[in-house]
């Protein structure tokens, strides 16, 4: 049986609030105060996301780790995101969260998260002072990444089949999006 969990109506939301939420198997975000809930990944999303952590880490420099999801990323009291990978510095992590914006998060792209993940993660990241945002789509193939300039993120790679990216932030490492999808 399913419990119904009660949310406030009067205010934004927190991440406090968060703690209330169901462990039913789906995600759930919080963006400026406004709940995001999506439901588990496919299996293709979800093989994306393995090759891409087998990927980053075997390239991972000692003092950094590649995590998967769903681990929080706390970007505000408002605001706690689950990335699909992060890369960060492993003194950064708490046992529970990232408290701060990753050194890289990265996003395969799913029809529910699309729109999410290109606009308003993108935005929230870009705002907490993420280096690097990456979003991934397994249906076209693609890599597309953003490096922060000034404060304003600037795409630097989209690639797609047997293109490469040679990826340099937050280290080196070379990405195929053809050798993601096996």
């Amino acid at each position: 049986m399913m419990t119904m969990t009660a949310l406030p109506r009067s205010r934004p939301l927190v991440r406090a609030d968060l703690e209330a939420m169901p462990d039913d198997g789906h995600r759930y975000e919080l963006i400026d105060g406004v709940l995001i809930v999506t439901p588990a990944p496919a299996l293709g999303h979800q093989r994306v996301v393995g090759q891409l952590h087998l990927l980053l880490s075997a390239a991972t420099p000692p003092g950094l780790e590649v995590i998967l999801a769903p681990f929080a990323v706390a970007l505000a009291d408002d605001t706690e995101l689950q990335p699909d990978l992060i890369v960060a510095r492993t003194a950064d992590f708490t046992p529970r969260e990232l408290p701060g914006p990753p050194l890289l998060a990265i996003e395969v792209l799913s029809p529910s998260t699309r729109r999410i993940d290109l606009t308003l993660k993108r935005d929230r990241l870009e705002a907490a002072g993420c280096p690097a945002y990456w979003c991934v789509d397994p249906v076209a193939m693609t890599v597309t990444a953003w490096e922060l300039e000034d404060g304003r993120y600037v795409q630097v790679a989209h690639v797609a089949g047997t293109q490469v990216f040679e990826a340099t932030r937050p280290f080196p490492v070379t990405v195929r999006p053809a050798d993601l999808k096996r």
